[in-house]
């Protein structure tokens, strides 16, 4: 068994902790407020504050990780795009790899989004985002960039490393039906590319523990458009609302085959029965 560290112990994070725990690893966790910490009720996982935008983030986290005798990192906190914060995302991850490259970790596995794949519509496997692609090609969003730079920095680490690109995240807290208020059209035409909670937990921790160097998928494999999904959605909580306006607009759609190869099984095989 395994020390693991977890910086951002949020929404996906904190679930994850409590995984590894159950299979008998020893975990810490960071968050960045103390408030935010002392609402850990886990009494067998280290906590500790950090904050990776401070000056001396990078001697904290060394510090932390030898303290705790640390031997794998887990990234799981958001980029922040929506809080307009995402310019700082892949200084954090360069951060990140830069104590973990002066301590003696073993592996380091970074929570990524299927963000950063282009404005195409087509289905989607791993090789077709990298930063190198990114580059000299505007399908790609600013975002998409801001992440692939991110996910580069782990992969140029040298240490051993797995990427987990988690596809839109749902869950008892986090219901469709809510997004579904605020969106300003969906379309017929395009794949609801989800992944439960339940799934993004258990993939990660069979990425942590399973896969090196490489980089996978992690979304439902069988899912319907974004419009049948959303008006699932909408009659599954029995809301009186209707869905905007729909389009028949193309998008790509994102494939797990990698994952489901490599071994891991879904708990979640449909976007509907994820509802």
């Amino acid at each position: 068994m395994a020390n693991t560290l977890i910086v951002g112990a949020g929404w996906l994070g904190m679930p994850l902790a409590q995984a590894l725990v159950k299979q008998g690893h020893q975990v810490t966790i960071t968050r960045r407020s103390q408030a935010r910490l002392d609402e850990c009720s886990l009494a067998s996982v280290n906590t500790a504050l950090l904050d990776l935008d401070t000056a001396d983030s990078v001697q904290q986290l060394a510090e932390l990780i030898k303290q705790h005798h640390i031997e794998r990192v887990v990234g799981a906190f958001p980029p922040g795009f929506r809080k307009g914060n995402g310019q700082e995302y892949a200084q954090q991850w360069c951060q990140l790899v830069e104590a973990a490259k002066q301590t003696d970790i073993q592996k380091l596995l970074m929570v990524s989004s299927t963000t950063v794949y282009p404005n195409r519509a087509v289905e989607m496997i791993e090789a077709d985002a990298t930063l190198e692609l990114a580059q000299n090609d505007t399908n790609f969003s600013e975002n998409a960039r801001i992440m692939l730079q991110a996910e580069q920095h782990v992969i140029d680490s040298g240490i051993n490393y797995v990427i987990v690109r988690c596809s839109g995240l749902i869950g008892s807290d986090r219901h469709p039906s809510r997004f579904a208020m605020r969106l300003k059209q969906v379309s017929s035409n395009a794949p609801a590319n989800m992944l439960h909670q339940d799934d993004a937990v258990a993939a990660t921790a069979f990425a942590l523990n399973n896969i090196d160097n490489d980089v996978v998928n992690a979304t439902t494999p069988t899912t319907v458009s974004k419009a049948e999904f959303y008006q699932a959605a909408i009659s599954k909580n029995n809301l009186d609302i209707s869905l905007p306006p729909i389009t028949d607009t193309p998008d790509k759609r994102i494939l797990a085959d990698k994952l489901i190869k490599l071994g891991y099984q879904f708990q979640f095989k449909s976007t509907l029965d994820a509802l």
